[in-house]
């Protein structure tokens, strides 16, 4: 099926070219969504009358997408959720979650701006693509932990936190605990030392001064 696009659709084409698609892409998802039209004569001659106009609203809503996109471009959001030991939430991450979470941020966006193939089932950083207009997108980081503390530590690491890394944080508290015990166990056994030199020291001088006294 020949249509003609009304806006950039990725891998197609720009605003105005005439391409062909398969039928049910067309019918399903390109027409119906506003974003071409069918090549018919009566469509062309349409199109070329309002195509100074489109093409002029295009500009101004790419302009303020870009200006959007400097405030959005690399912004991380966190998405706290109940999850097992494993990572493996008790839930999913929708597209919508993602979409409030980064409307929260102050920048508003809408679900259908989210590009997502499927929603998210584990912990971790996820860059997900949100597309402000049909030639502007940008990527944020989806942070998805069990609590704001866990996705500081998934942020630092650059990987979801899971049981192996809970063991290691408690192996490493206990190791730092003992080593702290052992020097304050060493300092304590040399102030000891310390002060039995002190208070021999005196004792061997009155013996030293006994022996001349008696000599």
């Amino acid at each position: 099926m020949n249509i003609i696009l009304l806006e950039r659709v990725e891998k197609l084409g720009k605003l105005g070219d005439v391409v062909s698609v398969k039928p049910g892409y067309a019918r399903n998802y390109l027409l119906p969504t506003g974003k071409a039209l069918r090549a018919s004569k009566a469509n062309m001659e349409k199109f070329e009358a309002e195509r100074a106009e489109r093409e002029q609203k295009n500009a101004v809503s790419r302009t303020a997408a870009e200006q959007q996109s400097g405030e959005l471009d690399g912004l991380a959001v966190n998405l706290v959720r109940a999850a097992s030991e494993m990572g493996q939430l008790f839930g999913s991450v929708t597209a919508r979650d993602i979409a409030d979470a980064v409307t929260a941020s102050g920048q508003p966006v809408e679900r259908r701006q989210v590009v997502m193939d499927n929603a998210i089932k584990t912990l971790g950083l996820f860059p997900i693509k949100v597309t402000l207009h049909a030639e502007v997108t940008i990527t944020v980081t989806v942070n998805i932990a069990r609590s704001l503390e866990e996705a500081e530590t998934q942020l630092q690491i650059g990987r979801a936190v899971i049981a192996s890394d809970q063991d290691d944080m408690e192996d490493n508290y206990a190791s730092s605990k003992a080593v702290a015990a052992m020097a304050k166990a060493e300092a304590a056994g040399d102030a000891t030392a310390d002060e039995v030199a002190a208070e021999e020291t005196p004792a061997d001088e009155d013996a030293g001064e006994t022996a001349d006294d008696n000599a």
